[in-house]
């Protein structure tokens, strides 16, 4: 049956179902890439604090205490937007216990 339909195409409409194909996925794949990309970003200090909103303080007290990862080159820090996000935990709804 996958057959009888090709054989209906014309090269033409078989070049643009091809064509537009690939472009889909190419897409496609390049937003999950971007996606990563955006996941993978270093934060500074500062900007870590502004997407956690906390305090300079709590990030260096969860930094001690290994709840968060940082990065070093020389004196600065860096953290890992990802590392951040899997970090967070989920908290029981005490309703729901």
């Amino acid at each position: 049956m996958k057959n009888s339909i090709l054989l209906e195409l014309s090269v033409e409409e078989l070049q643009e179902l091809i064509g537009s194909t690939v472009k889909k996925n190419v897409a496609d794949l390049q937003k999950e890439l971007q996606s990563k990309k955006f996941t993978e970003e270093l934060l500074t200090r500062e900007e870590t604090c502004k997407f956690l909103k906390i305090d300079s303080s709590t990030l260096w007290s969860y930094t001690n205490k290994g709840k968060v990862k940082s990065y070093a080159i020389g004196a600065r820090r860096y953290y890992k937007r990802s590392e951040l996000l899997e970090s967070l935990t989920l908290l029981k709804n005490r309703n729901n216990e």
